[in-house]
């Protein structure tokens, strides 16, 4: 795996010494923000929408994205917050979509309310671009081994030796005891590219809805419909994934999922109001 893109090595100035890097993840979080930037930008203008609220809502998106993300994880592994407080706090892990995706929709609809924006209208917007940064993003995971899936002996199951942590017996006897080794071997383990599988998937469903954009006839279906359609793929997806089950065998992902689609397909069948109001400029 790639970790890193460019290792710009020791550099001192003034006396103080640093050691620059550019991490693949961070690198694709920002392919991914500036991917969204794009077609966020390029519909404002053809609705005609001061292009400055482009920038306002993937900033915004950023900043609640990252803050909902570490929240959830935090409360996921409380155990280890427990442990470890400002370890865990403080650490490059806890990216975690779903958390990130609740913390990214407050953040945006603040900026759409801050603006009297017409909500249904602009989520409609950004339903294509969430999926879209989710795909990217999870190449970011791919390149820094995270976020991979279950031992697997199928030919396309890839070793993560160096990952987040590394795909190897002991590291799933000691963080994940839940799942069976039955069939494996001690050493490094071949594991589900889930990384890959999702971003697959991402990409076909940002596809659809983009599509989708210009033929909208009930403001707010197209941001609904991504939440059913991610609902699905999340949900499915965690039959593969590490997380551990809580309810009914599901995980907390698959939970949330199943809300997302809950949601989703109650207000397709159940529109919001129609009233619109008027760009500002």
């Amino acid at each position: 795996m790639y970790p890193v893109i460019f290792d710009f090595g020791e550099i001192s100035i003034f006396g103080f010494e640093f050691h620059p890097v550019i991490n693949s993840y961070g690198f694709m979080l920002m392919v991914a923000f500036y991917s969204c930037y794009f077609f966020l930008n390029k519909d404002l203008k053809r609705l005609g929408y001061d292009a400055k609220l482009a920038g306002d809502i993937v900033f915004a998106a950023a900043l609640g994205g990252i803050l909902g993300s570490k929240i959830y994880y935090l409360i996921e592994n409380f155990d280890r917050v427990k442990a470890d407080p400002m370890g865990m706090i403080f650490s490059g892990a806890g990216l975690v979509f779903l958390g990130g995706l609740i913390g990214g929709f407050l953040a945006v609809s603040y900026v759409i309310r801050k603006n009297n924006l017409f909500w249904p209208k602009f989520v409609d917007i950004a339903a294509p671009l969430v999926i879209l940064g989710y795909a990217v993003g999870r190449i970011g995971c791919l390149l820094v081994g995270d976020d991979y899936g279950l031992p697997t002996h199928l030919p396309w199951g890839i070793a993560f030796p160096d990952g987040l942590p590394p795909s190897t017996y002991s590291i799933f006897q000691t963080y994940y005891p839940w799942i069976s080794l039955e069939g494996f071997d001690p050493g490094v383990l071949k594991v589900h590219p889930t990384q890959i599988y999702e971003s697959l998937l991402g990409i076909g469903i940002f596809y659809y809805l983009y599509q989708k954009r210009t033929k909208v006839t009930v403001q707010g279906s197209l941001f609904f419909t991504y939440l059913v359609l991610g609902g699905v793929e999340r949900f499915l997806i965690e039959f593969l994934r590490l997380n551990q089950k809580y309810l009914f065998g599901l995980s907390g992902a698959q939970l949330i999922a199943l809300v997302m689609i809950g949601i989703g397909a109650w207000f397709l069948t159940h529109p919001i109001s129609q009233t619109e109001e008027s760009p500002s400029e």
